[in-house]
């Protein structure tokens, strides 16, 4: 399937406040992109103008090489989940779902049929208002579906959801992307997104931080670790420390080590005569990874407590 997402200096001002600052990425087909930031990130304002919804103040947003009002079909190219509550409360599931099949010029059997992936068939008569969070992220996600679209965009949709719904919309992107679809998907959830993406595109304050795969970002951290268990543990404590390494002791003959990697902890010991018995690795989070990175891009932060 074609679709890539293409964003090139793209910028949103509204008066003095830049929200969105010469931003460029790329999300390719076959692959869930996570799209991660810490809040007032601009990741919402990049999505709505990559669905043409908010005017740039420059740049460009292209889907397969147009921008998307230049698809005379919208539903049938991309489809999106922007805000789940954005659904009149009066009307039940099935009936806003076929008010936009006939409008995009679906078929109305679309409508079981995304009603029964999102596992909404029982509630299909009921009024959206009296849906809970998760089940009007469902429904979000069954509108995005109704098209059979090759490009799909997901805001924050695990927000609301119980474990089994979560584990169920992680399997679906995943399906999506394997089906060859170019998937986008929001989210301030580090876990989801490590379990999920297999890439990412990281923003603060509007602007790239980074744009790679998940184990690259999370590499990027300076907060990997490795244990330590040996009898002598304290005779290595100065050669690592030597070595520019941050040691802490967990208690006797336990070291915990950053800085280093473990084969070059092994290859110190080694000769420096040091018998270990535990020399383990321990990748840096995708949270920790997140957090030391965007550390300087976060709007909002709240002071810590006395």
């Amino acid at each position: 399937m074609d679709g890539v997402i293409e964003v090139n200096g793209l910028t949103k001002r509204y008066g003095d406040v830049v929200a969105v600052n010469d931003l460029s990425f790329t999300v390719p087909d076959g692959l869930v992109t996570g799209f991660l930031g810490p809040n007032g990130a601009g990741k919402s304002t990049t999505m709505r103008m990559i669905l043409g919804l908010n005017r740039p103040t420059s740049g460009t947003a292209t889907v397969d090489g147009r921008p998307f009002t230049g698809w005379r079909s919208g539903l049938h190219h991309v489809g999106a989940l922007l805000d789940a509550g954005d659904v009149h409360p009066g009307r039940g599931a099935r009936a806003h779902l076929s008010a936009l099949a006939r409008t995009n010029g679906l078929p109305s059997r679309r409508v079981g049929e995304v009603l029964e992936e999102v596992g909404l068939t029982g509630a299909a008569r009921r009024r959206v208002g009296g849906f809970s969070l998760g089940m009007r992220q469902r429904l979000g996600i069954a509108a995005a579906l109704l098209g059979d679209p090759p490009v799909l965009l997901f805001d924050e949709p695990v927000n609301g959801l119980d474990p089994e719904g979560v584990r169920w919309v992680r399997g679906l992107f995943r399906s999506l992307a394997a089906e060859g679809r170019t998937v986008l998907v929001s989210s301030h959830l580090m876990s989801e997104m490590e379990h999920t993406a297999d890439r990412l595109v990281v923003v603060g304050r509007g602007e790239l931080i980074a744009e790679e795969t998940v184990a690259e970002f999370a590499a990027r951290g300076g907060r990997a670790r490795v244990t330590v268990r040996a009898p002598e543990a304290v005779r290595l404590v100065p050669f690592l420390t030597a070595a520019g390494a941050a040691v802490d002791a967990d208690g006797p003959g336990s070291l915990t080590v950053t800085g280093l990697p473990a084969a070059e902890v092994g290859e110190l010991a080694f000769r420096n005569h040091i018998v270990l018995h535990e020399l383990t690795a321990h990748r840096a989070s995708l949270e920790e990874a997140f957090m030391e990175l965007t550390a300087d891009r976060t709007q909002y932060r709240a002071e810590a407590a006395r």
